[in-house]
């Protein structure tokens, strides 16, 4: 069984990004990543604060904005509409969730596609499914496709489940899988699925982004699979000083020894959103002066 150790691949993707933002700054060209955070959610600061130190490592400029909660969308689209002028940021990124009274799918909409380094704009899903190489792949699917590579996986013809249909991940998820690239068979399966563990234990490659602590059991997974494991979830431990611990959306434990290949939470795909988001940094970087 291969432990497929996203920390190790992100490093490598990592270091790519660098020698790819020297080579822009020696054309005259600085990426710049503006990352807007509304409100207090400690996750969410964690994450934008990574988000700032590895721009910084890799000499990309970086502009962290911090907004009130009370923030209202109007002064939310006005930011979005000033960066979308700034010359100096390529790539922006309003972190997820806002509060409940900012109607998120219309700020998605008013980052200009060609800074929508998510890849949640129309023009980027359209471009994701034409397989148009200049749109901006979603982060967490593109680092799975990363992992899978590194790891060895043959994607052609392999039964390939995705568990999970938000925009973040699984749909795009399903796109890059079924893509000319992949080749792979694709079965969307979901809350609604019937027979869930059927459906995955059909799986060469299955992967879990449905939000449910440990929901993937052993007796769902076949012998041989490949499990690629996105969920990350908070499940209270008073073992820990934090007062919880994280797990996937996989019973590892149970599953692991049945697999091929899969990986772990926490260090599996993980440290892989934060690199592809550079990769999709430095893209809208190039694509802005060709």
């Amino acid at each position: 069984m291969q432990i497929i150790d996203g920390k190790s691949v992100a490093a490598q993707v990592l270091e790519e990004c660098r020698a790819e933002a020297a080579d822009l700054l020696a054309r005259g060209i600085k990426p710049g990543l503006a990352v807007v955070l509304v409100g207090d959610d400690p996750a969410s600061h964690v994450y934008v604060g990574s988000k700032v130190r590895t721009c910084l490592d890799l000499g990309i400029h970086s502009e962290k904005i911090v907004l009130p909660a009370t923030t209202t969308q109007e002064e939310l689209l006005a930011v979005v509409h000033r960066l979308n002028r700034d010359e100096a940021i390529h790539g922006i990124l309003v972190q997820s969730p806002p509060p409940d009274h900012i109607d998120e799918d219309t700020i998605i909409r008013a980052i200009n596609p060609c800074k929508d380094v998510d890849g949640f704009h129309p023009e980027n899903v359209a471009k994701l499914t034409l397989e148009d190489a200049t749109g901006f792949v979603p982060c967490t699917p593109a680092g799975c496709m990363r992992l899978l590579a590194a790891a060895g996986i043959a994607t052609a013809g392999a039964n390939a489940v995705v568990l999970g249909r938000s925009m973040i991940v699984g749909k795009p998820m399903a796109l890059l899988l079924l893509g000319k690239n992949s080749n792979a068979t694709v079965t969307i399966a979901h809350s609604r699925s019937r027979d869930l563990p059927a459906i995955c234990r059909g799986a060469d490659i299955l992967i879990a982004a449905v939000g449910r602590p440990e929901m993937v059991r052993a007796d769902w997974v076949r012998e041989g699979a490949v499990v690629i494991d996105v969920g990350i979830n908070r499940v209270l431990d008073s073992s820990k000083k934090s007062g919880f611990r994280l797990v996937g959306d996989v019973a590892y434990d149970e599953v692991a020894p049945r697999c091929k290949a899969i990986t772990p939470v926490p260090g599996g795909v993980g440290p892989m959103t934060i690199a592809m988001l550079m990769k999709n940094t430095l893209q809208a970087a190039r694509q802005s002066i060709s």
